[in-house]
């Protein structure tokens, strides 16, 4: 039995993370909830029938206790996401953390060198590869069926009223780390290293705030990304887009294949003109649907992942290295934004964007933030459109 603990007990532990934990009752169970608001923490006991489950105001007070712990999902804002976690890693403890790893490239690095120094394992929140259709266009992308991937479109496409930005930690760069490049399109960078296989070499980008004067950070960026191989790529990260249309295209040398899943395959004619090839696309769309689908999805998938990865001594599917690589990609976009130039990667130690403090210090204020509400009244969230 690997016994948990969820530390941060608002939208996405409620949304995701304790109803993920509570599927695999013969495998894990909650033994601690930790909150700087501990009544947040007692409505969700209750909420969710935890018996037995201890109540923390901080997780310093938590992992001094006597509550047994093994594992700790840290749902907090992103700039506590290395401090809670190197802390629990000294304590020995396994940790799953929720997107971004952390704001700063530093924080990661030092995050890395806990997971190494304590031989404890973890896993970064990249739920998206658990979507079927997500597996199954990595899949397809690898089987060379369509060709070598040449050109990424990808579509991080949110909607946010002007109130998101209103709760405390939202919207500032101290305390957020950024806007939906870090925050929402975390997930579509995830997606683009693990099908690329590889970082860009160069990135461009331009930053803006259209829509959210109550923000400090960006609320919309474009970004062109070029890889060693010549293939190239551009991401949209957004919370100004109605109807929240998300997904991923690649265009390959025989083939376009996309999610939501899309397959047109093309052939030229004598005179280069393009008509289509349906002999391939029935191929490729048959090997799609030949893929076995995920027993789990989602969040599910991946708490389902870590569990086992804990019981058999294995890495998880997403490491702490794959979280560190797309912080690196979003900390690129940023430092192109705010300088206006073409950024090359990697990002070294010496790189004033190196830290999450370097960023602050650098970062564009698009506007100063004027509310600060300790909590909604509601949680109730959403998590992605891939249909």
């Amino acid at each position: 039995m690997i016994y948990i603990a969820v530390a941060g007990v608002g939208a996405i532990a409620q949304g995701a993370h304790i109803p993920g934990i509570l599927k695999f009752p013969d495998r894990c169970r909650i033994a601690a909830l930790c909150d700087i608001c501990p009544e947040k923490a007692e409505a969700a006991k209750k909420k969710f029938g935890l018996q037995d489950v201890r109540v923390f105001r901080d997780h310093e007070e938590m992992l001094a206790s006597d509550a047994k712990i093994d594992l700790v999902h840290i749902c907090t804002p992103p700039s506590s996401h290395a401090e809670i976690a190197i802390h629990s890693m000294d304590a020995g403890k396994h940790v799953l953390v929720e997107k971004p790893m952390s704001p700063g490239l530093k924080e990661c690095d030092e995050m890395l060198a806990a997971e190494k120094r304590n031989g404890v394992t973890m896993g970064i929140i990249a739920q998206n590869r658990f979507r079927d259709t997500i597996w199954r266009l990595k899949k397809i992308a690898d089987s060379g069926i369509a060709g070598k991937v040449r050109c990424v479109h990808v579509n991080s496409l949110w909607w946010r009223g002007h109130s998101y930005y209103d709760l405390w930690w939202r919207g500032t760069w101290e305390k957020e780390g950024g806007g939906p490049t870090l925050n929402h399109a975390v997930h579509h960078i995830d997606m683009l290293n693990w099908i690329q296989g590889a970082l860009p070499v160069e990135v461009s980008s331009m930053l803006a705030n259209v829509m959210h004067d109550n923000a400090e950070v960006e609320d919309l960026s474009f970004a062109a990304l070029r890889y060693a191989d010549g293939s190239v790529a551009q991401v949209t990260s957004s919370v100004v887009h109605h109807g929240e249309e998300q997904g991923i295209v690649l265009q390959c040398e025989k083939a376009k294949i996309s999610a939501p899943w899309s397959c047109i395959a093309s052939v030229s004619m004598e005179n280069g003109f393009g008509v289509s090839n349906p002999k391939l696309t029935d191929k490729i769309n048959a090997e799609y649907e030949a893929i076995p689908s995920l027993k789990y999805e989602g969040h599910v998938g991946e708490i389902e992942n870590m569990l086992s990865a804990v019981e058999n001594g294995q890495r998880p599917l997403i490491t702490g290295e794959d979280g560190r690589r797309t912080v690196e990609l979003i900390t690129a976009v940023y430092k192109a934004g705010f300088e206006k130039r073409t950024i090359r990667l990697p990002i070294h130690k010496e790189d004033a964007f190196y830290s999450a403090e370097g960023i602050q210090k650098n970062a564009i204020h698009f506007h100063e933030k004027t509310t600060n509400l300790k909590n909604f009244t509601t949680n109730e969230i959403n998590i992605g459109n891939y249909k």
